[in-house]
């Protein structure tokens, strides 16, 4: 039996695995859980790891406590006011069937177990917060009747079965918020049973506290004897609480998700199984060590009955010796008498052999009984062991399980960050397409305004050139034959000036005595040019007029086109 009871100096790091790792719940996943209007976030941290890491961890206690109690306070709420809304939208008593009140006390059950302080058993530690609760009938009287009645109860075997149902049967008494409130306010009560950083030693138990007010609105009728509190599953189930975060392209993400749940929800529940048959097993293991020694104890009455039994059998021999020494040594009327108690005590010996024969047999068969006993406390110890390891792969599952959960998770957070900036960048182009629209609308005003600009002007070079079309060529004949006569007209002057060189050069003494004449020449052909000037002046005005015309309608029409 020494075999199968660890020390409690030095526990073994199998049991350690298997106790750290059940005493774990979701909400220590590396998950931070947040409020997003009415839904729940779960934003990813760092990886916290499940088994003991022989190197020290650069990750505050401290941290990972306030985050549990976040993450609890935050999923209290979220019950809370889930519970009220559907109990009010539905509009009758409740009853233990209901999924949002089953998740109520999962919820207060998980705030009343962090941060307890554990208690060593034969296969570990233990956690019951049975024993925070047993301690409000001493700081409010009424709740004397609801320990009582919990007491009372038949079918009630362990401490979480009872701190269940002294939950429902404060829900129904609508004090649980009066009773909540009493327990925080005695933290010198509570630090028996609580760590310095568990909910219900912070401000996040007085908040909670606080919220279970609103729970009294609701009635609330529960049946406590065909109910087994003691093997329910205490799992939070997120599905009630999750939103969908981008329902269109997450519905495969979704579903793998919901696997996931229920996968993890089936190995809790084979958890929760094989923890059972571990108790089963822990009960007959105990039941065996009580026979066992019962039986040790009726051994040893056994040896020394048979011990007493020899020395009064030697004593009895030595009697009959002395007897027939006596007899033969004495008077013949005297062996009556002694013949007599000779067969009394012959008789009395023989009955006394036939007790010793009963008593070896009976140790026989106690010692065949203890072999027994030995053999099947063996086989146990194996069972218990093949257990443990069917508990520690189911958790290594678990955790796989838990990897691909986060990494999902994961993969949804970067897909919602991807579409929210996917959004932001849809509403900047479409802010860019109503300006560009206004830009637009605007070009087309300018467009229809320059286009009716491009036809009137049309219309007036129509007009012009109906107008002014035969003047202008006649115009350019004029012009080109009077540049033309202008042209010869130089010529002839240019002759006539080196004609009359030559003859100053051939004639130089009458150079002095008829200037007069040059003089009028030269009077004549400027009067002759400025004439022929001004119907040219006239004509290069209605050329370059009719240009400016043309090139404004150029520009007019190219404007248009942009």
């Amino acid at each position: 039996m020494s075999a199968l009871t660890p020390p409690t100096d030095m526990p073994t790091p199998t049991t350690d695995k298997i106790t750290q790792a059940a005493m774990e719940t979701i909400y220590l996943c590396k998950f931070r859980v947040s409020m997003d209007g009415e839904w729940l976030c779960l934003r990813e941290l760092d990886d916290i790891s499940l088994t003991p890491d022989p190197e020290p961890t650069h990750e505050d206690p401290n941290y990972l406590m306030a985050n549990e109690r976040m993450n609890l306070m935050n999923m209290a709420k979220l019950s809370i006011k889930g519970l009220i809304e559907s109990a009010l939208n539905l509009g009758r008593t409740l009853d233990s069937d209901y999924a949002p009140l089953q998740q109520f006390f999962v919820v207060m059950e998980h705030c009343l177990k962090h941060g307890l302080k554990a208690k060593k058993t034969f296969l570990g530690q233990n956690k019951s917060f049975w024993g925070p609760l047993e301690l409000v009938e001493k700081l409010v009287p009424e709740a004397a009747e609801i320990t009582a009645s919990v007491k009372d109860l038949p079918g009630l075997k362990t401490p979480v079965g009872r701190g269940r149902a002294w939950l429902r049967l404060a829900l129904m008494q609508k004090k649980l918020s009066e009773y909540m409130k009493a327990l925080i306010n005695k933290k010198e009560l509570l630090s028996e049973f609580y760590e310095p950083n568990a909910l219900m030693m912070e401000e996040e138990g007085a908040i909670i506290a606080g919220l279970l007010v609103g729970l009294n609105v609701i009635d609330a009728n529960f049946c406590m004897k065909g109910e087994d509190l003691d093997s329910q599953v205490g799992v939070i189930d997120f599905s009630m609480y999750l939103k969908d975060g981008n329902s269109s392209k997450g519905s495969e993400g979704d579903g793998q998700i919901t696997a996931i749940l229920d996968q993890k929800n089936y190995v809790e529940e084979l958890n929760r199984h094989l923890n059972a048959t571990v108790n089963n097993l822990q009960a007959k293991v105990d039941a065996l060590e009580k026979s066992n020694t019962k039986l040790t104890e009726e051994l040893a009455v056994a040896n020394n009955r048979i011990i007493t039994l020899q020395e009064e059998m030697e004593r009895v021999k030595e009697e009959s010796s002395y007897i027939l020494e006596s007899n033969r040594k004495g008077p013949k009327q005297d062996r009556t008498s002694e013949g007599q108690a000779l067969s009394e005590a012959r008789k009395h010996l023989k009955e006394e052999t036939q007790l010793r024969l009963d008593v070896e047999k009976e140790l026989e068969i106690q010692i065949s009984m203890r072999q027994e006993m030995e053999l099947a406390m063996k086989m146990l110890e194996k069972d218990v062991c093949e257990k443990q390891d069917a508990l520690v792969s189911l958790r290594q599952q678990l955790d796989d399980l838990r990897a691909l959960k986060h990494e999902l998770a994961f993969k949804l957070q970067s897909s919602d960050l991807g579409v929210k900036q996917k959004s932001e960048l849809n509403s900047r182009l479409e802010e860019k397409t109503n300006q560009m629209a206004a830009t637009i609308k605007q070009l087309e005003q300018r467009l229809r305004q320059a286009e009716r600009g491009r036809q009137s002007a049309e219309l007036d070079n129509r007009l012009f050139k109906q107008d002014f079309g035969d003047k202008i060529n006649s115009l350019q004949l004029e012009v080109e034959e009077l540049t033309r006569q202008r042209h010869q007209l130089e010529l002839e002057l240019k002759q006539e000036r080196e004609r009359r060189l030559q003859n100053n050069r051939s004639i130089p003494g009458k150079g002095s005595q008829k200037p007069e004449p040059k003089t009028d020449g030269k009077h004549k052909i400027q009067e002759e040019n400025v004439k022929l000037k001004k119907p040219l002046d006239e004509s290069h005005r209605l050329c370059c007029l009719k240009n400016e015309t043309s090139v404004s309608l150029l520009e007019q029409s190219s404007c248009c086109r942009r």
